[in-house]
């Protein structure tokens, strides 16, 4: 199958370099079975890279099986995917094959495995180097034969320095490395997704699709996408549901785009260090909430002053330079921004920690879904395994939400 066949079967909209390569790449991996590790930023739509080698390979006959690592519980990952033995902890009423051995003989998908506690990562470096898995409660090894094809949205160098990733894993792991693009490297590729989502959703519910002006369509093509292909899916669909006015506008638009203005201050990826990228435009948007909020406070304040007749150039007059074009001139990275610039314009305001902000904001998130933390970790984009681990290192109680 070639190039196109691919994009054809799987609907894979484009023709960015890019993302044809990648799939170039995994046509050309498919026939071997050496293990791929799949990297890219969350929602840009790793998942179907694993189909298309599985698909593709001797293997296709038999079994395709997606695991993802980061929604199962530390405490119960080793028996999913590696199977357990009657009565090895409580509840293990009968034994029963893990992930690994109903995939055997076909290709298991791992999705997020920098989410792999330690001990697993021993595990699966057994069944990468050996062919073999130890039931939970067993000691019998068994032999597999799985083709391993990984993904991960996190830098699992940084990982192996933190001491969470196994250097030995990585490399086996990433034996042929494939690199997915964000969305804000396929500009011209956008436009051609939203129109096919937007059809997509018309044609479910039976209702005109809708459309975009010039300036929408300028704005689509601008903005930074942090969410990238899932969070484009979301605003097409929507706005195809909410919106009564079928052809839509730049205005229009911009009310489904979190923090469009600021959208520009995370296009930092190509200056600086995106290791902490999830982390850093978190901050961002959370920052800029907050200079907002405070920009509307100081209105209202002189709008009262004004009122009065005791305003004459009240001190609180918002004079100093915004915070926007000062980042768009100097980019600087998350940590010096958040120490050398203050969220107010008074002299005398405190810095806010990284800590402090990302707390806030997981507890905002938190609230907004009533404490369902699955929710909460999709709307910060952040899966939930890293979720719970931020809510345990910033010490945040279930009853501050």
């Amino acid at each position: 199958m070639d190039i196109l066949g691919v994009k054809q079967k799987l609907g894979i909209i484009g023709n960015n370099e890019l993302m044809n390569r990648a799939i170039e790449m995994s046509l050309r991996v498919a026939s071997t079975d050496l293990s791929v590790l799949i990297t890219g930023e969350s929602g840009v739509g790793k998942e179907f890279f694993p189909q298309i080698i599985h698909s593709n390979s001797p293997r296709r006959h038999n079994k395709y099986i997606a695991v993802n690592c980061g929604a199962i519980p530390e405490g119960t990952i080793d028996s999913e995917l590696f199977g357990h033995e009657k009565g090895a902890f409580t509840g293990a009423t009968e034994s029963r094959k893990g992930y690994f051995e109903e995939a055997n003989d076909g290709t298991i998908f791992l999705d997020e495995v920098g989410e792999l506690p330690l001990a697993t990562q021993v595990r699966l470096l057994r069944v990468l180097q050996v062919g073999e898995i130890i039931r939970v409660g067993a000691s019998k090894p068994i032999k597999v034969n799985v083709r391993v094809v990984a993904a991960t949205n996190s830098n699992l160098l940084q990982a192996i320095g933190e001491g969470k990733f196994r250097e030995d894993l990585y490399y086996r792991l990433n034996t042929v490395p494939i690199s997915i693009p964000a969305l804000r490297e396929r500009r011209d590729d956008i436009p051609l997704l939203f129109r096919k989502f937007a059809a997509d959703v018309a044609a479910k519910y039976r209702m005109p699709s809708i459309s975009l002006d010039n300036s929408a369509t300028d704005i689509l093509k601008s903005y930074d996408w942090p969410g990238n292909v899932r969070q484009l899916k979301n605003v097409a669909e929507q706005i195809s549901a909410v919106e009564e006015e079928r052809k839509i506008s730049g205005e229009i638009l911009t009310r489904y785009l979190p923090n469009y203005q600021s959208s520009y201050i995370p296009i930092l990826h190509s200056n600086v260090n995106t290791t902490n990228n999830s982390d850093r435009e978190l901050l961002y948007k959370v920052l800029f909430e907050m200079k907002t909020e405070l920009n509307d406070v100081k209105s209202m304040l002189l709008e009262l002053l004004q009122r009065s007749g005791n305003f004459d150039h009240h001190p609180m007059t918002p004079q100093t330079p915004t915070l926007l074009p000062s980042i768009i001139h100097k980019p600087a990275p998350a940590t010096e921004f958040i120490e050398t610039q203050e969220v107010t314009d008074e002299p005398t305001a405190k810095p806010i920690s990284k800590d402090q902000v990302l707390r806030e904001a997981i507890l905002e998130a938190l609230r907004r879904n009533g404490g369902r933390r699955k929710l909460a970790a999709q709307e910060l984009f952040m899966s939930e395994r890293t979720l719970y681990r931020k809510i345990k290192d910033l010490n945040i109680n279930d009853n501050e939400y």
